[in-house]
């Protein structure tokens, strides 16, 4: 029995479903039969998957060598009585430890969600009788009774329906509700156009329909996304990655030079404790503790930022992860289009029309040949917009401002077309009240209702091209059809409007087999947004590819892409390929097409899965979007999930990094924006603390092989790096972005965090740095300063020193002055602030007394000055010499 919740029911015939069960439709399951099914299958519900126990998770998130670092730096500290200090380190690591256990186990919470998203009720037959149970009690064979407003609370075989419109947009992406019948399917058809079942999850929009549950919990479609969750690991970031193989060496670098020290030390016969102290002083020195604070703050800043921009980050990395994008896998409906049907053309009396205006405000106008009309003599347009305005069961209301269509978003639009035209359903239907209809019906693919209407009775019928105009009497069959065909071409969906007299009061199927007059083509699509469109240019622009991954059909998808822009250029149409395609492929063919295809249609969760990680395997770092719990899995494994918040699912946001709140393509691009910009302080903000850190250690080993006294003391070395890094190095995180930053190619993932010419840039101002302290340190010393005296000179060389390297570092291609010196007025209080220490450092006796340091005669600031502004000078000339070699490059 197992192996019956596997097969493939779509293939099977009602009647093949219900004896596999051994279950009479008209009776159900008796109570033995439940329970032993039960006792087999278990409840309708997904697994719990065991998983890290919260303390390990916890102790998990200091897993990291910088944090290594930082822990070691606090024991230093606290070593020497420094206790401030040393809780703040702590209190760092504590911090960065809450944050990643907070911001974890991203599958756990979108399993819950989906366990929360399969419990509600549902109408069961049960011993010849109805009752309405938790959908936890169903169990495979049962027969469930669906309608209108339903959650279908198992994966269900139809047997017996009845206009029966299902809403699987969580499943499959696609943006109308799909309608459903008895039939059996063949063998590969996909999931999305399986029209005889039934998927848990999913809602009943209109109609009814009889069916046996034929998969369960875990063998549900959700079932299978939930194993698909649970099984995708969620991937380090690219500034994870980079940082902690920064941190790792650097890690190693101050290991070796210490132990080189003490041993270099011990070697030229110096006392073991004061070797000892200046390996200590050396580990202090090249420790970055600003780094783990400085990353934290300016991914926060980043995360303020783009909340403006309807942005939100459930995880902080995320937030430079954007900007490290190089292809973005987006859905299509709601996402890139409005997810709002609308008519863009009528046919009729042989003339087409244009129709402006998107979604469902009743704003817009007809045009023909590009001229707008004067509708009073448009009497054939009018005549069947008001046939589509009268045979509908749909209404359009503003909502809070906002144009919002109840029912069926393919009447709504028609609803919204009419309109435009100036008609009005409340009056028409006054003018024209139904006396009866035929509701849509699958098998009919037509709607037809009958008005009282002053010439007599009246029918209105809307439906497909292929069963109305055969009964039509009055057309040029080839001519429609053409025009037809032009219209589904480019993605439109097309119905097709008639009208016939009647004499009766009540309708029946077989008054409609002949004798229409065919009225018109109304056709209609979810267009594309306006400012999507432009978000991709910029995406594109800026090296960022952008592929789209819908369930939504092949034409539709390309037609909408062709408008987006996505993979075309003047003549060419973009490539598709739907889930048939993929199935076809080997592994080698499956990674090209990935690579290769700019539009895929009717995909499952499982070719969503596989693409993320076909084009991860080569090198790409891949932002996906998606709103339906068919996209959880691939948000999960993508290198940065984005769900929609609006028309989101709670599973999908749960699986995600981060939430659009406007389900805007236009948000997407403003964030890899700002994540750019954020990725550029980080940068900055590294690139600036670094010198420093390898300066104090390169003085610490100068001293030791001169043979010399330290020029500074472990604590005046903490001093120096938290100050400045406070002070200093934080104030880059309010850095506006530069100009153009949208034009640059992505950054390859694979490279390291500092490039050739920044390292080289690094090592100069470290050396000048180190240079300047302990030459200006000997002079003191020669000139007959106390060593208290010489070492506070020696300190300010750095924090001087690093104030000018920032000014640098605020562009680290560009001149201070080209990106305007009070751009950033943060880091000019950052300055005031640096200096105000400083004075209280060297001239405040509580501060002497505290940190050994003493007064020094003014004009040593000059010579202070000269060495920070010499390396403001050096970089300038670097930055000119490096944007010359690459013009010559280019």
């Amino acid at each position: 029995m197992q192996s019956l919740q596997n097969k493939h029911w779509y293939t099977a015939s009602a009647k093949e479903a219900l004896e596999s069960f051994g279950v009479d439709a008209e009776h159900g399951l008796d109570a033995s039969s439940v329970e032993k099914q039960r006792t087999e299958f278990g409840s309708n519900t997904l697994t719990e998957r065991k998983g890290k126990g919260p303390v390990i998770r916890f102790l998990l998130q200091v897993h990291q060598p910088l944090l290594y670092i930082l822990m070691a730096s606090a024991v230093i500290t606290a070593f020497f009585q420094e206790w401030v200090d040393s809780g703040v380190i702590f209190g760092i690591v504590i911090i960065n430890a809450i944050i990643g256990f907070v911001q974890e186990s991203k599958a756990l919470t979108a399993i819950a969600a989906l366990k929360r998203s399969l419990i509600s009720e549902a109408m069961v037959l049960r011993n010849g009788e109805m009752r309405r149970i938790s959908s936890l009690e169903l169990v495979p064979g049962d027969i469930v009774m669906l309608a209108s407003g339903d959650k279908v609370p198992a994966d269900i075989r139809l047997i017996r329906i009845r206009d029966l419109q299902i809403d699987e947009s969580v499943l499959t992406g696609e943006s109308v509700p799909v309608s459903k019948l008895a039939e059996s399917c063949i063998e590969g058809t996909p999931l999305a156009d399986r029209h005889n079942m039934a998927f848990a999850s999913t809602l009943v929009t209109y109609g009814t329909g009889v069916g046996v549950v034929v998969g369960t919990g875990d063998h549900t479609e959700v079932g299978k996304i939930s194993e698909m969750i649970a099984s995708a690991d969620a991937l380090e970031t690219p500034l994870t990655k980079k940082i902690n193989g920064f941190s790792f060496w650097l890690l190693v670098a101050i290991m070796v030079f210490a132990v080189l020290t003490f041993a270099i030390g011990m070697i030229r016969g110096n006392d073991w404790f004061d070797m000892f102290m200046a390996a200590v002083a050396l580990a202090v020195g090249a420790i970055p503790e600003g780094l783990p604070a400085a990353v934290t703050i300016i991914l926060a800043m980043g995360v303020s930022r783009m909340a403006k921009h309807h942005t939100i980050i459930r995880r902080l990395p995320a937030v430079e992860t954007l900007g490290s994008t190089t292809i973005i896998c987006t859905d299509k409906t709601g996402t890139l289009t409005k997810n709002e049907m609308t008519v863009t053309e009528v046919y009729a009396n042989d003339t087409r029309y244009d129709v402006s205006g998107v979604g469902y405000a009743p704003e817009g106008a007809f045009a023909h040949g590009g001229k707008p009309v004067q509708l009073s003599n448009e009497e054939a347009l009018l005549k069947c917009l008001s046939a589509a305005l009268l045979c509908n069961d749909s209404e359009i209301s503003k909502d809070s401002g906002i144009w919002v269509a109840h029912g069926d978003p393919t009447e709504a639009a028609m609803i919204t077309a009419a309109a435009k035209a100036e008609l009005n359903k409340k009056k028409a239907t006054s003018a024209y009240p139904r006396i009866d209809a035929i509701p849509f019906e699958s098998q009919n693919q037509y709607m037809a209702t009958l008005h009282k209407s002053p010439g007599g009775n009246i029918v209105y019928i809307k439906g497909s091209l292929e069963k109305i105009l055969p009964r039509c009497s009055n057309t040029n069959s080839d001519r429609i059809t053409q025009i037809a065909e032009d219209m589904a071409a480019r993605g439109l969906r097309v119905l097709a409007i008639a009208q016939k007299n009647h004499a009766g009061d009540e309708l029946n199927t077989s008054d409609l087999e002949g004798g229409l007059e065919f009225l018109g083509l109304i056709a209609m699509i979810d267009p594309p947004r306006p400012e999507a469109i432009k978000a991709v240019g910029a995406c594109l622009k800026a090296g960022v590819n952008v592929k789209m991954i819908t369930g939504d059909h092949a034409i539709t998808a390309q037609a909408i892409a062709k408008q987006l822009g996505i993979g075309v250029n003047e003549h060419e149409m973009p490539h598709v390929m739907t889930s048939r395609d993929l199935e076809k492929l080997s592994g080698e063919e499956f990674l090209k097409a990935a690579l290769d295809t700019d539009v895929f249609a009717r995909t499952t969760p499982e070719h969503k899965l596989r693409l993320v990680e076909a084009l991860q395997s080569e090198g790409h770092v891949i932002a996906m979007t998606g709103d339906g719990v068919n996209d959880a899995p691939a948000l999960q494994r993508a290198d940065i999930g984005v769900a929609m918040g609006r028309g989101g699912t709670e599973v999908a946001r749960e699986a995600s990094d981060m939430v659009i709140t406007d389900d805007n393509f236009a948000s997407i691009e403003e964030a890899v924006e700002e994540g750019r910009g954020v990725f550029d302080n980080l940068l900055k903000f590294i690139v600036w603390t670094v010198p420093a850190n390898l300066g104090e250690g390169l003085v610490v080993i100068a001293a030791i092989v001169l043979g010399v006294s330290l020029p500074m003391t472990p604590v005046q070395i903490l001093w120096i790096n938290m100050t400045t890094a406070g002070c200093l190095g934080l104030m880059l995180a309010f850095e506006p972005m530069e100009a153009g930053i949208m034009l640059r190619k992505p950054r390859d993932p694979r490279k390291p965090i500092l490039t050739p010419s920044i390292i080289v840039r690094i090592v100069i101002t470290s050396v000048v740095l180190c240079v300047g302290s302990f030459v200006l340190y000997e002079w003191s010393i020669r000139d007959g300063a106390a060593q208290e005296q010489a070492r506070t000179i020696a300190v300010n060389v750095f924090v001087i020193g690093e104030l000018f390297f920032l000014l640098s570092c605020r562009s680290l291609t560009k001149s201070i002055f080209k990106i305007g010196l009070f751009t950033n007025m943060w880091v000019w209080l950052g300055v005031a602030i640096a200096i105000g220490l400083q004075m209280a450092f060297t001239y405040a006796p509580f501060m002497n007394k505290l940190f050994h340091t003493a007064p020094f005669p003014a004009e040593e600031w000059i010579k202070i000055v000269i060495i920070g502004s010499l390396i403001s000078v050096i970089v300038g000339i670097d930055k000119w010499i490096v944007k010359l070699t690459s013009r010559k490059a280019s």
